[in-house]
């Protein structure tokens, strides 16, 4: 089985992890919905974690309602490609990581570069790096 972290978002991220924890792919999140559809479905036998996220203070109103879609169809894409999956808090997965970020995401970026020394880990990519190891670490 390979694990997948979703951080959802237009700065986020997918990573993919096999079962020893070895990244096999990353990408910052892609532009279209059939790109995501594409990139997720070369994906066999794979768990998905996605951050649950919601609507942030001061976030208007018309960014908030982008957000919640993407964040729909990246849940509706799961279920098409018949890949489990389950959605985690930020504090849950920072917290089982030992990376409670408080919304810094150099304190994530620079976890994620530890755990993964022979990646070029960015900002795009970190956390979902991260939430694939706590889906791998929770789901083995």
């Amino acid at each position: 089985m390979i694990f997948i972290g979703i951080d959802p978002g237009k700065s986020g991220g997918i990573a993919v992890l096999d079962p020893q924890g070895t990244p096999l792919a990353t990408t910052k999140m892609l532009e279209t919905e059939r790109d995501l559809w594409a990139w997720l479905q070369q994906f066999d036998d794979a768990r998905a974690t996605i951050e649950l996220v919601h609507a942030m203070p001061k976030q208007g109103v018309t960014s908030t309602f982008t957000f919640g879609r993407s964040y729909g169809f990246l849940r509706g894409l799961l279920v098409a490609l018949t890949i489990p999956f389950e959605e985690v808090r930020p504090q849950r997965w920072q917290k089982e990581l030992g990376c409670t970020s408080k919304g810094d995401k150099n304190v994530t970026k620079q976890k994620a570069q530890q755990l993964w020394p022979e990646l070029r880990v960015t900002h795009a990519i970190a956390d979902a790096l991260l939430i694939a190891e706590y889906g791998r670490r929770t789901h083995r």
